[in-house]
């Protein structure tokens, strides 16, 4: 059977558009401010930003965040603070084609087969251009997001109810229940957020344990649902959202929808320490040891 080449390497499609958004940002952005700029800019189609890997993870804003990876590691992009992307001077003044992200791919790739091979004492040689797809650890999928991942979708659709319940309390909304099957009208439960003594909503909530894409059809069935019955709607999915579907969410002239897929709802239990464990891991700070050789 042929070797199958590296579609992976399409990633570095993404690595100028990334600088190129995040100068019109204002120099930093969240992921997906910048995945979504560049597929308004260069025109990516829906069925493209739909498509799905393997896990799951949506293939173009993967793309996207593995690009943003080789900046980081060639000083353009920096790494400081979690969610959010911001250039550095470096980057601010470097512009990037795809011929130079190419290259710039693959002298990132070399200097880690080097340091496997020194680390293993592996003597074979691996080329850039030879790596598969799959070899190619998934951005938002490595490690505990996987693991977390795989968890949510094992739990029982009534476990998952009760953990949106719970994370919902723990970002402030209070009076959350959880609605009696049967009897839910298309929701899964309310809450109150209180934004202020002066200020509260009335908020319903439906999740959605799944491991693919959510409808259009399903955000308009939610709206539907609160209309008369709560000032906002959200929708907690541990799959993703067609982009239809984040369309109908924020649809003018209609109240919105506030949608959270798989990787914002693991990112809120990171920041919470919901299910997690923190532990604390060194990387050998190289340049600032440069001053002493």
């Amino acid at each position: 059977m042929a070797k199958r080449k590296n579609r992976q390497a399409e990633f570095v499609l993404w690595m100028g558009p990334i600088l190129d958004a995040l100068r019109e940002l204002g120099d930093s952005g969240s992921p997906r401010e910048v995945s979504d700029l560049i597929a308004t800019k260069l025109k990516i189609s829906d069925e493209k930003k739909e498509e799905l890997m393997g896990s799951g993870t949506p293939r173009f804003h993967n793309q996207v965040c593995w690009a943003r990876q080789y900046l980081v590691w060639e000083g353009l992009l920096s790494s400081e603070k979690r969610g959010i992307w911001q250039l550095t001077q470096k980057g601010r003044d470097t512009q990037l084609n795809e011929v130079e992200g190419r290259e710039l791919f693959k002298k990132w790739i070399s200097i880690h087969t080097d340091e496997r091979k020194e680390k293993h004492n592996i003597p074979q040689k691996v080329e850039p251009e030879e790596i598969e797809e799959e070899k190619i650890i998934e951005y938002s999928g490595t490690s505990h997001r996987k693991l977390l991942l795989n968890v949510l979708h094992n739990v029982t659709p009534e476990g998952f109810e009760k953990l949106c319940k719970y994370i919902l309390r723990v970002y402030g909304f209070e009076n959350v229940s959880v609605t009696p099957k049967g009897k839910d009208g298309g929701i899964d439960g309310f809450g109150t957020l209180q934004l202020n003594p002066f200020v509260s909503f009335k908020v319903i909530f439906q999740c959605k344990r799944y491991q693919g894409t959510v409808s259009r059809a399903k955000v308009g069935d939610l709206r539907n649902a609160m209309i008369g019955r709560a000032d906002k709607g959200i929708m907690i999915t541990t799959g993703n959202f067609s982009e239809d579907a984040k369309k109908e969410a924020v649809r003018d002239g209609a109240p919105p929808i506030e949608l959270i897929d798989a990787e914002l709802l693991i990112d809120m239990m990171e920041k919470e320490e919901i299910g997690l464990k923190p532990k604390t891991v060194f990387d050998v700070d190289y340049s600032f040891f440069e001053q002493y050789m």
